[in-house]
This record gives C-alpha cells, structure tokens and sequence, in this order.
C-alpha cells in the first residue's frame, strides 16, 4: 500500500533539542553493559563491602565542543552508575576561567543529553566549591603542608628539575605558617599581578614522580572574568587540587579518569588523605563503618585512525579556518557527527564494541564507519538521486506523459513502506553509469546494452549525443513497453541495474560529499620540524551543485536521513539548508572506499 511520497524519510530524522534522553542510571546500551576490568573491581568492591553505592562523573572542562573520545568517557561512566544502579554526576571542571566559555558549557549539555544520557539533578561546576577548595587551601597552610612561593615561571621549572635531575627547595619553602596565610589572603584579595606568587603543596622534591614535586594548587588571575564567578576571585585553583575535592564533596566513590592522569593518581590520593576529615563532612557513612574516599581508576583513551582528538588541535583547526566550525561535519565532534546525520545510537554502538582496555592502543576509524552503516541500514529509507546527471531521452515513450511506480523505502523488508516515483520520457541517470567504449563486463549504459531502470522498465541505449566539443550530454534510448516494473516479459535476464530521476519532476539540490579530514592514519606523523597540519585531506570536502533528487525529497527537513540508494547514507544539514532548499550532507558511503588506498 503507498504512503505519502514526504512521510517516511521524514521519520529518519531527530533533533538534538527535542529527542527525550532516558536517564544514565536506567541506559544499558554502554560500555558498561558488558564486564571488563572496571566492572569486575567494582563488583569485588561492593561485595567486599567497601561501597554501598556507585557514583560516577563526566567532568569536562568548558574550553571546547565534546568529540568522540569524550563519547566513550560519557558511556562508560553513565553505563557503569547504570550497571550498579548508581548514579552519575555531569560537572564542569571550570578552573580555567580565560579559555571557558558559556557557549561550551550549553553545548556539552546539549550532546550529553543527545547522547542519550541524563544526569538529572546532579549537574555541578568547581565553582560551586571554590570557597571550600580555598578554605582546604588554607588548612593545607595551617598544617605545614602548602606555602606561597614567588619564583617565576622560570625558576620554578628549574628548581622542580626533570626526571634525571632531582628538585631543589625554593628559598620561600620555608616561610613561616602566618606569612604563608597573609601572602595567600591577599594573593585571593587582587594585590598582586599574574605570576607574583603561586601556592604550591609541601610534598617530595626528590620523588621520581614529577606531580610530586611540590606542584602548584592555586594561580593568580587577576583580571580574567568567570563564566559564572565574573571577577569575584583572583586566584583559581588548578585541576590537580580542584578535582579530587570536588569528587570527595560530591561522594563520588569512582573517579573514572583515562591513561594520562595515572601519574596524577598520587597527588590525587594525597590531597584526599591530607584533606578527608572536614571533606567528608556530611557524607552518608559506607556500608561497614565511615565512608571510603574516592578511588581514581584509569583507563585507555580513544585513539583513532585519521582522527585527531587534541582539542588544542581542533581549536587549531577552528581558529584557522581549516573547518567551518566546531560543528563542521568533518570534525570528530559530536556536534559535527550529528550534523553529518551520525545518530547517538550509532556512537553508542561504537564505544560497546571498541571495549574499555587498560593500555592505549590504535582503533581503526572503519569500525565507527561500519557502526553508522549498521544503524543507518535500518534506519534510513531507501530513495533514488543523481549527484553528476546525464540526461536519457526514452524516443519510444509519449512527451508530455508521464506515469508513477511504486517504490519500496525498505526493499528487503517486505511489507514495508511505499511512495510513487514518476517516470516520463526524458530521466537523468549518473553520468558514471555510461561508458561509451564499453568492456564486456560493464552492466550499465553503453550503445547497445539494455539496463533495468530500478522499480520502472527495461530500456536500450541507441545514440549517443554529443556537442560540439565532442563531450556527451544525451542518450537516446527506447524501453521495452513491456517490462514496466522492470522485469523482462519473456524472463530474459537483465543485470545492470541504475537509479534514475524524472527530469520533469527532479527536485535540484546542494550536495556536500565529506570525507576523512586527514589523509594519513596518524595525522601527528609529520616529518621533524614541520606543521602537523600538513596531513589535511585537502578533498575531505566536494561541494556538488545541480544534483537531481526524486520529489518525494522535496520537502526534507534538516536531519533527514536517507539513503541514496547506490551511493551512499545522507542526511539534510541542520545549519545551511533553508526552506525548500536542503542541503544534503553525505554521512557514509555504503562501503570502505579507502580499503584499497590503505592497501598501497
């Protein structure tokens, strides 16, 4: 039975703003849905008794759009409070107040929830904290385990040394516990410049491990305004002493962190061990006494081929107008992934099935690849474009007539929707689909060859029309009236297939074709003491105007998806199209066109 020719590739799309998000707790399509190293310990912990609850965190720093990486931290720290039945905090690890902004604050919001997860009333920031992360400062002090130290960025990195040069005392190591305070008072008070002064921990200066070394817990930023604080504070923390203390104020009992914080683990340990008395303050008890503090685990960070997830690198990129945006559909953001057509079940898949490890290891970007084509092919219909078009000209067919087929939005699904495509005497096929000097094997247009029109006839390429500069710009063709439906009467076989548009009813579109944004698998591999953007795909974007799409695709609206059957998914762009004028962003093709590339 047909349905509206608009309706069914309509009910590919989503809107990031208006999908509902099912809660973290309750999600169990993630990473932690299967067992790994993670949920084995926290299994043995809760059996053990040390914990009566999970609690995770994302903490994202606001200084940048989410990407793919964070995706995987996202799904495994939701998906583990989902496993245990915990919960699973969103906070921002604002300490950084000259590269936050309010922009990446309600972005990263938006993509968590677009991801599918939802931290309910559990959304903090540092700053929330600042005056309990400056009153454990002071506390520090009064122990004899903090002081102010006035050497310069300079110094300072010369007496911490290396790790084959052990650290030597600053001179102001050994300032009293009241001038400590006083320094530290007006260092929060705005009387000194950037740089005049830093509050370092009294820690080891001979320890091999470098975040030992008496490392920095507050910085003067004397003129730098807060996305939330404004200039209320001169003096903010760093993300070594903030973080812990955050944890420990929200009862986190699992401070999920990737591979390069392993060395930080210490200093995170030692601040909580210092600090844990007046932290846990309020805090429920544990289930066989008082509470345990927080335990940072580490894990690997995603890795992938023909990706860079530096979010330096990617405001580079920005900055430089290499991209459009943050949003740009090349960029492994998930804003960009979302623009492209990439659905969240699609990434969600992807971070299931790369797994969580222990050490850090290379992924192939065709596994995301493969993950999008496995979603879309259930989920995007099934509808014919021409993106290069050579016109057909059917001489045995009426002019001025035209008539409707129907056509299967899902043809392996039997049952499953309809639309009429309209046929008339002139169509346009791909021009690719035509060789005029055809080999044997070639199944599409050339002189002579009969090709099956998909879903409407049988027709033979008789003429080819050339202008004067010798170039092909018809074909003339005659059908086999009756073979309407595209099957052969007398059940002679036909094997080339290709798509078509009616010319007479064609919608014209704006394709975007986007591909890998670099074109080497690491994109860092650069030679000495050149610029590592040298590695740029310089074709990961080919703009197609005059492309011809069945009407049915008309009135697309931005985050259609669908796919053009023979070429690959595609998706309506939710910045640029206006309306009746979408422009189609190619999200995948319809198999790895770089196998072969990377073979070489």
């Amino acid at each position: 039975m047909a349905t509206d020719s608009a309706a069914a590739p309509h009910a590919a799309s989503d809107k990031a703003t208006s999908e509902k998000a099912p809660s973290g707790a309750s999600s169990s399509t993630s990473q932690a849905s299967q067992g790994n190293f993670l949920t084995d310990r926290i299994e043995a912990e809760l059996q053990a008794g040390k914990h009566n609850t999970v609690a995770t965190r994302f903490p994202p720093e606001p200084n940048g759009y989410l990407h793919i990486g964070h995706a995987k931290s996202i799904c495994l720290n939701f998906g583990l409070a989902g496993r245990f039945g915990g919960t699973c905090n969103l906070r921002f690890d604002d300490t950084n107040p000259e590269a936050e902004e309010v922009e990446y604050v309600d972005s990263i919001q938006n993509d968590v929830r677009w991801l599918g997860f939802d931290w309910q009333d559990r959304l903090f920031f540092a700053s929330d904290y600042y005056e309990k992360i400056y009153a454990c400062a002071e506390s520090l002090i009064k122990q004899g385990k903090a002081y102010v130290d006035s050497l310069s960025v300079e110094e300072l990195r010369q007496y911490r040394g290396n790790y084959f040069v052990k650290g030597r005392e600053s001179p102001y190591r050994s300032r009293s516990v009241e001038e400590n305070l006083d320094l530290f008072r007006r260092m929060r008070a705005g009387e000194f410049e950037d740089g005049a002064h830093v509050l370092r921990a009294k820690i080891d200066l001979e320890s091999q491990n470098m975040n030992l070394r008496d490392p920095p817990l507050y910085r003067i930023r004397r003129s730098a305004e807060h996305h939330r604080t404004g200039r209320e504070w001169r003096i903010y923390p760093t993300y070594d002493y903030a973080h812990p203390l955050s944890d420990a104020l929200e009862g986190i009992t699992h401070s999920i962190c990737t591979l390069e914080f392993e060395n930080h683990r210490p200093l995170y340990d030692w601040f909580l061990e210092q600090l844990w008395p007046e932290l846990s303050v309020g805090l429920p008890p544990g289930p066989s006494g008082p509470r345990a503090r927080p335990e940072q685990i580490e894990f690997a960070r995603l890795i992938m081929t023909y990706t860079v997830l530096s979010k330096r690198k990617l405001l580079e990129l920005v900055g430089k107008k290499h991209v459009s945006g943050w949003d740009d559909p090349r960029m492994p953001t998930l804003a960009g992934l979302r623009r492209r057509g990439v659905t969240p079940e699609a990434i969600r898949a992807f971070c299931e099935r790369i797994g969580v490890a222990r050490r850090d290891s290379m992924v192939d970007v065709t596994l995301l690849e493969h993950a999008i084509r496995e979603d879309l092919n259930d989920k995007a219909p099934r509808v014919m474009a021409v993106l290069n078009p050579l016109k057909v000209i059917i001489t045995n067919y009426p002019e001025g007539q035209s008539e409707d087929f129907d056509a299967a939005y899902f043809p392996d699904k039997p049952g499953s929707a309809t639309r009429k495509v309209p046929f008339s005497r002139e169509i346009y096929i791909e021009r690719d689909d035509f060789r005029e000097d055809a080999p044997k094997k070639w199944y599409r247009f050339a002189p002579g060859r009969e090709v099956r029109l998909r879903w409407a006839c049988l027709v033979t390429c008789n003429e080819v029309i050339k202008d004067e500069k010798g170039e092909v710009v018809a074909l003339h063709c005659t059908m086999d009236p009756n073979s309407r439906g595209g099957n052969a009467p007398d059940g002679r076989r036909v094997q080339g297939t290709s798509h078509w548009v009616s010319a007479a009813h064609a919608v014209p579109a704006e394709v975007r074709l986007y591909d890998r944004l670099f074109n080497k698998p690491d994109p860092s591999d650069v030679p000495e003491g050149q610029d590592w953007k040298i590695n740029l795909n310089p074709g990961s974007l080919q703009t197609l105007t005059g492309c011809m799409l069945e009407p049915s695709l008309a009135a697309a609206e931005p985050g259609t998806r669908v796919q053009f059957e023979r070429l690959g998914y595609f998706c309506v762009d939710s910045v640029d199209s206006k309306p009746g004028k979408p422009v189609w962003n190619r999200t995948v093709t319809l198999k790895d066109t770089w196998a072969k590339l990377d073979a070489k």
